[in-house]
Parts: C-alpha cells; sequence; structure tokens
C-alpha cells in the first residue's frame, strides 16, 4: 500500500468582522448516558471552544439536566431514557430528524454506554443521516459487527479510535494494532473514500487510507478518561467551519495535542484533567492564527 505522508498543519483564517453563528457551523451533539454526563458535556464544552457557531447536545432525558449544568453556552435536548438510563432509540426515533435536519455536523458516542438501542442508533445515524459525523467511544463499540455501514459512504465520517476500540472493530488486538498503526489505520479508511481514521495514542495516526499524518503534539497527561471526548468535539467544530474531512481530523489532532501541552505547563501532567484540555484549547487556537503583524 502506497502511501503519502502529509507534514503539514491547515492554516487558520481571522474571521472577518461582519462574522455570525451561522457562518461557523451547527454540531449536533449525540452523547451522555447514565454515570456519564462528563462525556457529553466534555465534548460540547470543546466544540464550543474550538469554534462552533451553535451548539446542541441530545442526550438521555435522566442526565439532560446535570449535562445542561455544567455549560449554559450549549443547548441541551432530551432523548427519552430506558430504565437503566440509556437512551431509548425506538421513542427517540420520532425526534431525532428534526434535531439533525438543523445541524451540519454530528459528534456520536462519547459516555452513550452500550445497548442494543444504541447499536440501532448508531445504524440508524451512519444509514440515514446525510450530515458528516465524527464517530468516537460507545459509538464505536456499537458499530462492531455492523462495520460494513462504511462502505460506500456518501459524506465523511470521521472514526477517533483508541487501540483497543480499534481492535475490536478489526477483530484483531492491540498488540497487532500497535506493531503498524499507519498501515491499520489505512486498511480501515480504505472502505469508504469519505472515511478517516483517527488511530489515538502516542503519533495518533490520521489517514483517508491513501494519505496519512502523525500528530507532534500531546503528553502523558492526557492519558485521562475525558480526553478522547474532548477530542471528538474539537474535530466536529472543525467539520462545521467547513474543512475537508482530512484537514480537519488533522488540524483537529494537532490542537487537542497542543491545547494538553499548555495544560500540562500549569498543571503538570499528574493533575491535569481533561476539562483543563477544554480550557486550554483557546490558547492553542491562539498559536496557530498567523501574526497579525506579518
Amino acid at each position: 500500500m502506497g502511501l503519502e505522508q502529509v507534514e503539514s498543519i491547515p492554516k487558520l483564517v481571522p474571521r472577518p468582522r461582519d462574522a455570525h453563528k451561522g457562518r461557523y457551523g451547527t454540531v449536533l451533539v449525540i452523547a451522555g448516558g447514565r454515570g456519564m454526563a462528563g462525556a457529553a458535556a466534555l465534548c460540547g464544552a470543546a466544540t464550543l471552544r474550538s469554534g462552533a457557531g451553535l451548539v446542541r447536545v441530545a442526550t438521555s432525558a435522566e442526565v439532560q439536566p446535570v449535562v445542561a449544568s455544567f455549560e449554559p453556552s450549549y443547548m441541551t435536548y432530551p432523548l427519552p431514557s430506558r430504565d437503566d438510563g440509556l437512551i431509548d432509540f425506538a421513542r427517540s426515533r420520532a425526534i431525532l430528524p428534526g434535531l439533525i435536519e438543523h445541524a451540519d455536523v454530528l459528534a456520536v458516542g462519547p459516555g452513550l454506554g452500550q445497548s442494543d438501542d444504541n447499536r440501532e442508533l448508531v445504524r440508524y445515524l451512519i444509514a440515514e443521516s446525510d450530515r458528516p459525523m465524527v464517530l468516537d467511544a460507545d459509538g464505536l463499540n456499537m458499530l462492531v459487527g455492523q462495520t460494513e455501514l462504511l462502505a460506500g459512504l456518501k459524506r465523511p465520517v470521521i472514526l477517533t479510535p483508541h487501540p483497543g476500540e480499534f481492535a475490536r472493530l478489526s477483530g484483531t488486538d492491540i498488540p497487532t494494532v500497535q506493531q503498524d498503526r499507519v498501515k491499520h489505520a489505512a486498511e480501515l479508511a480504505s472502505m469508504s473514500e469519505p472515511l478517516i481514521v483517527v488511530l489515538k495514542g502516542a503519533g495518533s495516526v490520521v489517514t483517508d487510507g491513501r494519505r496519512y499524518f502523525i500528530n507532534s503534539t500531546g503528553n502523558p497527561g492526557m492519558a485521562k478518561g475525558g480526553s478522547g471526548d474532548v477530542l471528538t468535539g474539537v474535530i466536529a467544530a472543525l467539520l462545521g467551519q467547513k474543512l475537508p474531512a482530512f484537514e480537519a481530523a488533522r488540524l483537529g489532532v494537532f490542537v487537542h495535542g497542543l491545547a494538553g501541552d499548555i495544560a500540562r505547563d500549569h498543571h503538570g501532567e499528574v493533575g491535569m484533567i481533561a476539562g483543563d484540555i477544554v480550557d486550554s484549547l483557546p490558547d492553542a487556537f491562539v498559536h496557530l492564527m498567523p501574526d497579525p503583524e506579518m
């Protein structure tokens, strides 16, 4: 497999003075269930901090008040809950089309939980929605055994697995994946032309099956629960700002790692948490903007 290595980082441009929120995309985050409200909140907050114009978080009705309490700048929408606090897909199906209709990008999976309903939810969102999508965490776990949905995609779908999730998706094991991360990620991405794979870890790999990028930012302090939820929001926000999918994923992992490096400098690797990465995103984006005097 002949792959071209890409080393450059996409550039950001200053926003015009007459900019409005509609210009920078509406992202619908579908995430969260009992005990995992924080994942939905981190994803939603990271999406806002990465420049999205409008963010809506659709989550299990049981945890919706908690998700809403984290951040006043995104809107929240309760989806009917099952007895276990996860989303009831059958009762949510009538609600979802209206939410999706007003979204430019979907971010799906953080804290969803694993259930037959969420498996059907993921199938529905991939097969029936036409919106670009970032799929992470339990969204990826619910894709196991139905990866045929990724063949013949008509719009960008970005998968962001860590090695364990990748191994489950591809039917292999973590040591095999880690032996040749670029090769395995590219093979999965080759299932469909608009499919992008972000294989997370030290030196995250981003590939569309033809090109690949190895990220240079980030540090061990980011190995904490919630860091991946933040990355999902960053990439979704960049997609909403009309970056092509490969560029959005490439810039997303870079700026996510840069925010992690800034958080480390303030809090240290041991004490930093995912919320510190969210809080450091504005400074990371400032570093990426062109010098106005140049």
